[in-house]
């Protein structure tokens, strides 16, 4: 071959390369915590979504994240999350753009933010969802419960691992947190590990800043 049509190959640099590395590892490590692969020894019948309908519409908006069950694994930890917010927005072409923010570590702590693409996987309910956060692992996403005013939800995962009890409001009532707690039981988890977490809005103030996105979907 000549000089002239001689063509070069660049192959990413070192740093580049532990980039994907490590973002594939976390992609991994998040879709076996959300469930996807086997099923807790202790409940051997994975959590189901609920049957009825969901208004894809009325559960689309803000949601604040009032205790969880974290995911807590290397290259992706939310246990020690401040002011969770977990937001979606149905496209028209049936994305659903979510984006899971919040303080690590205190309320003062760094900005994380996650943006996962959803998709309804059962049509009939539209309660069981797949999320995807780095192509092409999907993690299953079940709506677990919601009230009939679509004010608080339960989000857990087909082996119970980890769990989201969520709110339209940073706050409720010591009955209401109580009330939620007692169904995360009757859809059989165990509430050892479930963490509170710290939620602290000023009035003025009805979203986190806008921050630097840290992970997202392909």
């Amino acid at each position: 071959m000549s000089a002239a049509t001689r063509t070069s190959i660049c192959f990413p640099s070192t740093e580049i390369r532990r980039g994907w590395a490590s973002l594939w590892r976390s992609a991994i490590a998040v879709t076996v915590a959300a469930g996807t692969v086997g099923c807790s020894t202790a409940n051997p019948a994975p959590l189901r979504a609920v049957e009825r309908p969901i208004d894809l519409d009325r559960f689309m908006g803000d949601w604040y994240v009032l205790a969880h069950i974290p995911i807590e694994i290397p290259f992706f930890s939310e246990a020690s999350a401040y002011n969770g917010v977990e937001s979606y927005r149905l496209t028209d072409g049936g994305i659903i753009e979510t984006t899971y923010r919040f303080r690590d570590g205190g309320f003062d702590g760094p900005e994380v933010v996650f943006t996962p693409r959803g998709w309804v996987h059962d049509e009939k309910t539209n309660a069981e969802w797949r999320m995807q956060f780095v192509w092409p692992f999907r993690a299953a996403y079940l709506i677990a419960y919601v009230d009939d005013d679509y004010r608080n939800t339960i989000i857990g995962v087909p082996s119970r691992r980890n769990a989201w009890m969520m709110s339209r409001s940073p706050q409720v009532s010591d009955a209401e947190l109580e009330m939620l707690t007692n169904e995360l039981v009757e859809l059989g988890y165990d509430t050892e590990t479930l963490r509170k977490v710290p939620q602290r809005w000023p009035s003025t103030e009805v979203r986190p800043a806008e921050p630097e996105t840290l992970s997202t979907a392909d």
